[in-house]
């Protein structure tokens, strides 16, 4: 099977790439090879390829910036998609376009299911709604939220850096989710894609936490590896403590339950995953 995967040089991107299947022959581009927000160069470069499946690992996710510039976001989430989609209509290829908990106003008490009514409280959120909406019958929708990965941009190395470079810091910790490895996102995405699934279904790692909790791990466990010489103070925080100009959904947790029947397995505590990710992180020195 004939692969392309967009947003080649970002974490999913390059997860999908380093756990892609013996079946699967890989090809991938990122900004520097086709623009998303350039709908004929990029209609052209899917119907020379023709793949028989893209992976839309590419998205605007500059979640505050996108309050400002709602356009540019709205041409990568979601006009971009419209066109994979028509371009593998006429070559007979199909989509494979990863979304998020943004999609959702974050005012639910039980986990979102993946038919649940969608209701984007930001920019980010209402784009990427908007490119679910361009996706056929045939197509596979993915939706996850708080991803990481070794050496990419994310909370983990941030928050790293940060203890690092102060004694105490504050995080918030009235926002629940799960914290969610890239590699076991892409095994998924290639579980499912193998199982010849379509429709919309949710990935996340098994787990509860606030990004104060998940501070307090990483803190901890980057401290266990080597990665922190002392533990700093993480004191919790409101959101209205830490004012922000999109609104982040305050419960994040998504029903994986269906994504968890169709491949036969049981998902992982996302705090087994984060150690993964830290000795990964270690060994990039």
């Amino acid at each position: 099977m004939r692969v392309l995967v967009t947003g080649a040089k970002g974490q999913l991107g390059g997860a999908l790439q380093r756990t892609a299947p013996d079946w699967a022959k890989v090809s991938a581009i990122d900004v520097e090879d086709v623009d998303l927000t350039d709908a004929a160069k990029l209609s052209a470069r899917l119907r020379l390829e023709a793949p028989d499946l893209v992976i839309n690992a590419a998205a605007y996710t500059a979640v505050d910036k996108a309050e400002s510039d709602e356009a540019t976001a709205r041409a990568i989430n979601a006009d971009a998609v419209a066109t994979m989609v028509a371009a593998m209509a006429d070559t007979g290829g199909k989509v494979v376009h990863v979304s998020t908990d943004y999609v959702f106003d974050g005012t639910a008490s039980t986990p979102y299911a993946p038919e649940a009514r969608r209701n984007p409280q930001s920019a980010y959120g209402r784009t990427k709604a908007e490119g679910e909406d361009k996706l056929r019958g045939q197509d596979l929708l993915v939706r996850t939220a708080w991803v990481y990965e070794a050496g990419g941009a994310n909370f983990v190395r941030t928050m790293i850096r940060l203890m690092k470079e102060r004694d105490e810091l504050g995080v918030v910790a009235d926002q629940i989710g799960a914290p969610t490895w890239a590699t076991g996102l892409a095994e998924t995405i290639w579980g499912l894609v193998e199982r010849q699934t379509v429709g919309t279904f949710h990935h996340c790692d098994a787990g509860v936490a606030s990004w104060y909790d998940f501070a307090v791990a990483i803190a901890e466990e980057a401290h266990a590896r080597g990665l922190l010489t002392r533990l700093p103070i993480i004191r919790p925080l409101t959101t209205a403590d830490y004012p922000t100009p999109a609104k982040r959904p305050a419960f994040s947790l998504l029903d994986c339950r269906a994504t968890r029947a169709r491949l036969g397995a049981e998902a992982i505590h996302w705090r087994t995953n984060l150690r993964k990710m830290l000795e990964e992180e270690a060994k990039l020195g």
